[in-house]
Parts: structure tokens; C-alpha cells; sequence
């Protein structure tokens, strides 16, 4: 990994630069856990960069607050700001995963633009694909632990006694926006806002992942991809 005092050297050749893109209920998040552990990188989402603004009390922490707290979406102006700031940290120099940005065309080409000047390499997008029938019952039938957090599905991954956390012995629970109408409305919404984005990213730096395997499946078909 780069040093912290190498800050104008070139990134080495082993840097691995991911970003992730998946409809909601594609195992995403359960994918980037084991990518980050795997290749020793950190994981960043669009919301973690935001609220670690937010709480160091950083002028765009202040800003986005102030949007927030209104119930109003960030500029893509103040995101990419955002963006820049969590990526210039040290811990990013040897690689990185974003998951959430760019949500846009716009912001991925500011990215293309970001990387550049910080000296990495342009992004691999790993695009986990699943057809609508298959995320619509994956989300329809997860459950969580009040408690822990513990997520299940009653399908694919349901708990040792139905209805109750392996750990907590309580009650599991259904998000009220795991409904199906709610589903499809928010992957409607994805399909709009994505397709553009995997147009763009279309070349040798793109790689589908077919997303209906098991996790351990899914994560080996990664693996080899990025080979």
C-alpha cells in the first residue's frame, strides 16, 4: 500500500478500485462485506460518507445537515465534494469499494475525472444482475431481528425456528417497505436511474455477475471474473 507521505505518487499496479452496482435485494451488501475482507480495502457507501461528514462538523458535513434534516436530496455537486474528501483519505491509496455512487452518468463521469487527478485507476464495475421475479420474492421475504439486527429470509436463509432470531429467541420482524408494491416501485426506480449508468461503464472494466446463486456462489463468480 502507498505510504501516507507518498501523497503525488502513482497508485501500484495491484490497486483495486471496485465499484458495485445491483438493484435492491441482489445480495449487494453481503457481496462487498467479503470483497472488502478479501482484497483488505475499505468498503465505502453513499451514506457512510455522508454521515461521517455530517458528524466531523466539516463545512460539507454542515451543508449536507442543513439539506437533510429538511428532508431534501443532495446536489450531485455536494455529493462529488463528498466523495472527494472520503476518497483522499490515506486509507484509500492502496484501493477502495464504493457501493451507491455514482448514482448519475454526470457523477460517474466526475469520478472518471477524480480518479485521474488522485492517481488511480479508473474503476472495475462489478454489476450483479437478478431478474425482477427473483428480487421482488427475496425482499418480500426478508425478516429481521429487532434486537441484533440479524437478517433472514424465509426462502433462501430462514431461521432454525420460524419466525424467531437464532440468537435472540424473539420475534423477527418485516421492514414496512418490504411489501411488493413497495418493492417494485423502488426497482422501477432503480431501472430508471441505473441503466444509463451501466450504459456508460459498458467496456473491458465491466463485469456482469449473475446474482440468482448463492452467495458463496455469487462471490466465487466475482473472484474469477476479477482475475
Amino acid at each position: 500500500m502507498t505510504s501516507a507521505t507518498e501523497t503525488t505518487s502513482q497508485a501500484p499496479a495491484t490497486t483495486r478500485i471496485l465499484l458495485l452496482l445491483g438493484p435492491p435485494g441482489c445480495g449487494k451488501g453481503t457481496q462487498a462485506e467479503r470483497l472488502a475482507r478479501h482484497y483488505a480495502i475499505p468498503a465505502i457507501s453513499t451514506g457512510e460518507m455522508i454521515r461521517a461528514e455530517i458528524k466531523a462538523g466539516s463545512e460539507l458535513g454542515k451543508i449536507a445537515a442543513g439539506v437533510t434534516i429538511t428532508g431534501g436530496l443532495l446536489s450531485d455537486d455536494l455529493v462529488n465534494e463528498i466523495v472527494k474528501s472520503r476518497l483522499s483519505k490515506d486509507d484509500c491509496k492502496g484501493g477502495f469499494m464504493l457501493d451507491g455512487y455514482p448514482r448519475t452518468v454526470d457523477q460517474a463521469k466526475y469520478l472518471g475525472v477524480l480518479m485521474a487527478e488522485l492517481q488511480l485507476p479508473q474503476p472495475t464495475v462489478v454489476h450483479i444482475d437478478v431478474p425482477l421475479d427473483l428480487l421482488i420474492a427475496r425482499t418480500c421475504n426478508r425478516r429481521y431481528c429487532p434486537q441484533c439486527g440479524s437478517i433472514y429470509n424465509l426462502a433462501s436463509h430462514p431461521p432454525k425456528r420460524a419466525g424467531v432470531c437464532d440468537t435472540c429467541v424473539i420475534e423477527l420482524q418485516q421492514r414496512a417497505d418490504d411489501c411488493e408494491e413497495t418493492v417494485k416501485n423502488r426497482l422501477a426506480a432503480y431501472e430508471r436511474s441505473t441503466s444509463p449508468l451501466i450504459g456508460h461503464y459498458q467496456g473491458e472494466n465491466y463485469q456482469r455477475i449473475d446474482g440468482t446463486g448463492s452467495p458463496e456462489g455469487v462471490f466465487g463468480a466475482i473472484l474469477d471474473a476479477l482475475k
